[in-house]
């Protein structure tokens, strides 16, 4: 289904008005008027919400809401020089009226921005005047509840970002001016309508719609709804202790990702690379939704380009995130009993750990990467292997074809056991040893791929649920529980570089993670034999123009720097060239400001803007 070249050819059919001095409405386009007569319109119309919500690796070079390239600032990641920065002032302005998704990075949301807002009130509001005489009850219904997910799904974001918001519920008119500029209403008010908008949604969408699982269905919505829950009860329990709310949404969170486990129409049944790197994700076991590329229509992007071994990675995989990886025995390294398991240089964990780690990153260290760490997660196995020749249209620039996964039935199963462990702590049922073998055990046990059962990667042993003491990772936050640690283990290995590390540490009130003075892994890289690569001619930064620059770290946290006659000590974890801590932060970076000309723009019109607390 070429259902992203409809939305291109959708935006080109605007909406327009009566030109001439007889009102008369035009015949050759479309209009308020005449458009809303039918359902094949009503798919179009939501068609074009698609690209703002179902991003998957964005079009052509652009990043914003792209795996890769665009999620780049938490703690899995580093990059020469200083660190960037979390905002430090409440920017002039942040306000936008465009109907496209937005992008600030420093909170992986949307910018101060209402039209999507607007747009899915106005597209209720004609739902409603088609009830009569145009749709039946049933097709009334999904569609209002299309109309509701999206409204809600704006809202979540929105809040995610800037905290309380104000909330519309309907079109609100050029002249109500009280409304227009009515100051933000609380988090619970706006997060309390998207609960009842999802869970109208969860009764009324169609399981599928228009002959194509591919067109917003139950089962889509249900994914989406698990992760946008699951970030507000846990925002709820971590950041403002209100224990009713955190149940009321985690709850609903539980319900609409078992609503897909249950289904049994999707299963763990191929290969982790598969996902990324495919050029046709049509039928893929695990994958609810994803978006299709196709050169032809000339709807391309570049992020498997970034994974092609050629292009630079300028923030790149750090040593604190190897160091989660669990081994293969399914224990921490410090507990484990695979051979070399506490080893980290690249060879050794590429056999010792979760075959997750093998499928995301480039066997050898790579000076294409910041901390030499590369990932060639977003291709398939064949584009990494061309390199040093001219690679063909899918692998290079911004002509790649690789579909991207939206939703994914892993994503579903780690949501459903992270709420239903996170209502066990506020006294919900206790998590059981099958729910693990559900949801973790089951990602687990994923097939390998031929390629990585050649190199010696073999499955994780499964989660025992009697093993998770308090010891069993001793590296473990002691403010976290301990299975609730494992969770989130499971997270980070399963979601590298795409759209969740910044949005759980932040869910979590875990942003410190990002300050190396108290973790100092987030500034280093894999352990790395430099005389060894060398003489591998794999790479060699042993030259003179790294005197003073190359530095490795030894196992005792002893510094050594590369003078040009002690290339024998240059074995140890890798430090990116003049790597330093990003500036002090406090916990204000939680939630956006908005811009200084919003809250000027309510003050001329008499009202009040409210910033956001701290700014």
């Amino acid at each position: 289904m070429k259902k992203y070249s409809l939305i291109v050819v959708f935006f080109a059919l605007v909406f327009t008005g009566c030109e001439d001095f007889l009102d008369r409405p035009q015949l050759t386009q479309m209009n308020d008027e005449t458009y809303w007569t039918n359902e094949n319109n009503l798919r179009l119309f939501a068609n074009g919400f698609y690209a703002n919500y179902f991003i998957g690796y964005n079009s052509s070079f652009t990043v914003d809401y792209a795996p890769l390239r665009g999620y780049t600032f938490n703690d899995d990641l580093a990059s020469a020089g200083k660190q960037a920065n979390f905002e430090v002032q409440a920017p002039p302005t942040r306000g936008a009226t465009s109907e496209g998704a937005g992008w600030l990075a420093n909170y992986s949301g949307p910018t101060w921005n209402f039209a999507l807002v607007r747009k899915s009130n106005f597209f209720l509001e004609r739902i409603e005047g088609m009830k009569s005489g145009i749709l039946q009850d049933e097709a009334f219904r999904h569609w209002t509840a299309v109309a509701r997910f999206f409204r809600g799904f704006e809202y979540s974001r929105l809040v995610s970002v800037f905290g309380n918001v104000p909330y519309y519920g309907r079109v609100v008119g050029d002249s109500e001016l009280a409304e227009l500029y009515k100051d933000r209403d609380d988090r619970a008010v706006v997060m309390d309508n998207v609960y009842d908008d999802f869970v109208y949604v969860l009764e009324n969408m169609r399981l599928t719609d228009g002959g194509s699982s591919q067109y917003l269905n139950r089962y889509i919505a249900a994914a989406f709804i698990s992760r946008l829950m699951l970030f507000e009860g846990t925002w709820q329990k971590y950041h403002l202790g209100n224990t009713e709310k955190a149940k009321k949404y985690l709850q609903l969170a539980v319900d609409a990702a078992g609503f897909v486990m249950q289904s049994g129409k999707w299963s763990f049944t191929r290969d982790f690379r598969t996902l990324f790197g495919s050029e046709n994700l049509a039928g893929h076991p695990e994958v609810l939704m994803y978006r299709q590329y196709d050169a032809a229509l000339t709807v391309t992007h570049s992020i498997a380009s970034y994974s092609n071994l050629t292009e630079g990675q300028g923030q790149a995989a750090n040593l604190d995130l190897v160091k989660s990886f669990i081994a293969r025995d399914g224990r921490p390294y410090q507990n484990s009993t695979v051979p070399n398991a506490n080893q980290f240089n690249l060879s050794n964990l590429i056999v010792t750990r979760d075959p997750r780690f093998e499928a995301t990153f480039w066997d050898f260290p790579r000076t294409q990467a910041a901390t030499l760490l590369y990932s060639d997660k977003f291709i398939d196995r064949v584009g990494p292997t061309l390199f040093g020749t001219a690679y063909p249209a899918q692998y290079a620039s911004n002509t790649n074809t690789n579909d991207a996964p939206v939703m994914r039935l892993a994503e579903v199963a780690l949501n459903w056991i992270e709420a239903k462990a996170e209502l066990a702590t506020l006294g919900g049922t206790p998590v059981t040893q099958a729910d693990i073998d559900a949801s973790i055990n089951a990602i687990r046990n994923r097939p390998l791929d031929a390629i990585a059962s050649g190199k010696g990667v073999v499955k994780t042993a499964p989660l025992q649920l009697a093993a998770i003491t308090p010891a069993f990772d001793p590296e473990r936050d002691q403010t976290v529980d301990p299975l609730i640690w494992e969770i989130r283990r499971e997270r980070r290995m399963e979601f590298v570089f795409e759209h969740t590390r910044l949005q759980d540490i932040r869910r979590w009130k875990k942003i410190d993670y990002m300050n190396a003075a108290t973790n100092t892994d987030i500034l280093r890289g894999p352990w790395v034999d430099f005389p060894a690569e060398k003489a591998a001619n794999r790479i060699n930064l042993l030259t003179p123009n790294k005197v003073n620059i190359l530095k490795v770290e030894k196992a005792d946290g002893t510094i050594v720097t590369y003078n040009g006659s002690n290339a024998a000590e240059m074995v140890g974890y890798y430090i990116p060239e003049t790597a330093a801590n990003r500036d002090a932060f406090s916990d204000r970076v939680y939630l956006a400001p908005v811009g200084q000309a919003e809250i000027a723009q309510y003050q001329d019109k008499g009202y009040t803007l409210t910033q956001t607390a701290g700014w």
